[in-house]
């Protein structure tokens, strides 16, 4: 997405606690007395310090799987909270990315990323149903696609997932987790949440403002999926890519033109949703994109080696187990929330090849350029859908109605591929009075990965205010 894509390990490294920060053992605060304490989400229970990080304290808040209440069942979600339940500011809720990123084992890393509000707010992560330890387990797909949303995976890995979840995959949208991000906040007692979201983090804030706009103070969106949802045909990726290399390029010094490289690669090889995939990742390590446009020009040569030997070692370290990523509960959400050639989940799954192949030939070479038809069409995150059974989905809100009239911050990166910044601009054209702050040299997720502090400092301004 429009996701989670690069190595698991860079975003899961070790970063120490805020230097200079006294987190007592903390409790959380007493749930609003409008909430019935023994009904899902009345309460977060068995709270203790956190394994591995007890300077928080770890609980659990119950949600019914399904919020319609027609199929019976309850979900634990695993929280994690700093311990100044009385923050002059309140509930600062951090939201990861994927979807299929738990928040909780992140709740070191973010803490010492945003330390200075943290005397202002009391940060809340959690485990988004189906993540974490409670992943969603598709051994096939995981081994397939790793951290990457753009390989393709086999189509039995596709089928045996879809089995192995059955009809309760299509409680795992965006939808429900707006409605546990709701229990979750009258678990904590609050009237009013501050959301701070990254990569899909972002639609997920987003789509809770929409839905419940009275309960929203302030929004920190950083590398920013818009209201309407990803496309999953990436065409907005795949223009942006020949800005992005451009750019990095003319900062590096380096004297070719990667994107008519790319383009000429693409034509000769066919290889573009390989390219793309492979870039997604790189920028995670180097938002540079060092070495890309040498290889690129010999591709475009006739000389791919180089090239295909950048792209192996790209996705060397792309495993990913469920618990860090789970591609079984990105492949629900995705499949649930998505609008596609052929429709939706709710479409028959007879028919929707045919469809797809219909807008390949459509697709005008304005559209996909530097890239071709080929690629737009041939990304893993859609296909996995085409082959997805079919489901009920949940209605879209209105397509224009902007967001709740609270502060915004819209926070990206210049080189960032995964949400290029013209889906930010997307979003703030839905936005009353958006702060929009792009940072240069930045790639995705900009708190806690960008060398350049800007964006950091931007947004403890925009909280602090």
């Amino acid at each position: 997405m429009t996701s989670t894509r690069g190595r698991i390990a860079a975003l899961l490294g070790a970063v120490a606690v805020v230097a200079g920060t006294t987190l007592a053992t903390p409790a959380v605060a007493a749930p609003d007395r409008s909430v019935d304490a023994h009904r899902p989400g009345g309460g977060i229970t068995g709270q203790a310090p956190c394994q591995g990080a007890p300077e928080f304290t770890c609980g659990t808040v119950t949600v019914p799987l399904d919020h319609s209440g027609r199929t019976p069942g309850n979900l634990q979600l695993d929280v994690a909270v700093t311990g100044n339940a009385d923050a002059p500011k309140g509930d600062l809720l951090f939201l990861t990315g994927g979807p299929g990123q738990p928040g909780v084992p992140l709740m070191r890393r973010i803490a010492s990323k945003i330390a200075p509000v943290l005397k202002d707010y009391r940060l809340v992560m959690y485990d988004q149903r189906g993540t974490g330890e409670r992943a969603l387990q598709c051994p096939g797909l995981q081994e397939d696609m790793g951290s990457s949303d753009l390989a393709v995976p086999r189509k039995q890995s596709i089928a045996d997932c879809a089995t192995a979840l059955g009809p309760n995959a299509r409680f795992y949208s965006t939808a429900d987790t707006v409605g546990d991000i709701d229990l979750l906040r009258q678990a904590l007692g609050d009237h009013r949440l501050t959301l701070d979201g990254v990569s899909y983090g972002t639609f997920v804030a987003e789509r809770y403002a929409l839905a419940h706009p009275a309960h929203v103070a302030r929004l920190v969106l950083d590398s920013v999926v818009p209201q309407g949802g990803y496309d999953p045909m990436d065409l907005v990726a795949l223009p942006a890519t020949a800005r992005v290399l451009r750019t990095a390029c003319q900062a590096t010094g380096c004297t070719t033109d990667p994107a008519e490289d790319l383009a000429a690669t693409v034509r000769t090889y066919g290889n573009g949703a390989q390219i793309l995939d492979a870039l997604t990742s790189y920028e995670f390590t180097d938002p540079n994109y060092g070495g890309v446009p040498e290889a690129l020009h010999e591709a475009a040569g006739g000389h791919p080696e180089k090239l295909q030997a950048f792209i192996d070692q790209v996705h060397k370290g792309d495993a990913a187990p469920a618990e860090a990523l789970s591609q079984g509960l990105h492949a629900a959400t995705l499949c649930a929330d998505g609008r596609y050639p052929w429709g939706s989940s709710d479409t028959p799954v007879d028919g929707r090849a045919d469809a797809l192949a219909r807008t390949r030939q459509d697709l005008t070479a304005e559209q996909t350029w530097p890239y071709d038809a080929a690629t737009a069409t041939g990304l893993g995150s859609l296909l996995v859908c085409q082959d997805w059974p079919r489901e009920q989905v949940p209605p879209l809100p209105p397509a224009h109605r902007k967001l709740p009239d609270v502060p915004v911050l819209l926070l990206g990166g210049d080189r960032d591929l995964s949400t290029p910044y013209e889906w930010l601009y997307q979003q703030a054209a839905l936005t009353h009075d958006p702060q929009i702050v792009i940072v240069p040299g930045a790639a995705h997720s900009v708190q806690t990965r960008a060398a350049d502090p800007a964006g950091r400092q931007a947004v403890y301004d925009f909280l602090l205010k």
